[in-house]
């Protein structure tokens, strides 16, 4: 085997575990941010711990951020909540760099 196959096969590992962990972090990040939204629609326990899932789950529907908005935004408007799209947004960024720091802390 030579060594620009151990390269390539170094490269490609440390691509999978790149997208693995970013993946995580999305994940922390979304169930982060249905914690905060259940909190904010008076869901305690067992309830917010379902929205918050509810959240993460949401975010296989299509790549991007779009699914994760819309399915908080309904839920703010359902309970009539009221927070702008642009505060919702604000969270979803705010929350990202909290959201690594735990996945690669939970990692090491």
């Amino acid at each position: 085997m030579s060594g620009f196959d151990d390269r390539e096969r170094a490269e490609e590992a440390k691509f999978a575990l790149d997208a693995a962990t970013q993946f995580k972090v999305m994940a922390r990040r979304n169930k982060l941010l249905g914690l905060w939204a259940a909190d904010l629609m008076d869901l305690h326990d067992e309830d917010a711990e379902a929205y918050a899932k509810s959240v993460v789950l949401s975010d296989l529907e299509e790549a991007g951020d779009d699914d994760v908005f819309r399915k908080v935004r309904a839920g703010f408007d359902e309970k009539h909540v009221d927070r702008s799209d642009a505060r919702i947004r604000d969270q979803m960024a705010e929350l990202l760099p909290i959201a690594r720091e735990q996945v690669l802390k939970d990692a090491g």
